[in-house]
């Protein structure tokens, strides 16, 4: 019986110890950088989605400054999964992305794997990616 236990002991010790390793791996970072930002007027806001957030309300969002057409932003605790970034330069500090009467865009904007829609607006198929946990970089052209 005391056998018993010890191993039940041993069983239970290295399964909690395995559970503690895999939540670790299932958390990690998303660095986002976009290189062409056409001035360091306004902030560039950043926006991670899930299939079912796409094009509504994003999972993690950032704002973040522009200096010398750069802008870089962290995004950390992020669960493994597959996600899509959508970002805008929002030259005009106001919060929200600006269109014109036409229904076109006023303020520059990106998706992840940098495939624009050139007659409307992002698709997830083709801004999708597949985060495995661990530390992801992602460049976008505006």
């Amino acid at each position: 019986m005391r056998t018993l236990a010890i191993i039940f002991a041993l069983f239970i010790t290295g399964f909690t110890s395995n559970a503690q390793e895999t939540a670790k791996d299932t958390t990690g970072t998303i660095s986002v950088e976009i290189l062409n930002v056409t001035s360091d007027n306004g902030k560039m806001v950043y926006g991670i989605y899930t299939q079912e957030s796409f094009m509504k309300k994003p999972v993690f969002s950032k704002n973040a400054k522009i200096e010398n057409g750069k802008s870089v932003v962290t995004f950390t605790d992020v669960p493994k999964g597959e996600y899509a970034v959508i970002c805008f330069h929002d030259k005009n500090d106001n919060d929200k992305m600006d269109f014109e009467t036409n229904g076109m865009p006023q303020e520059d904007y990106g998706v992840s794997n940098n495939k624009l829609n050139p007659f409307g607006p992002p698709v997830w198929n083709d801004g999708k990616f597949t985060f495995d946990g661990h530390e992801k970089v992602i460049t976008i052209r505006l």
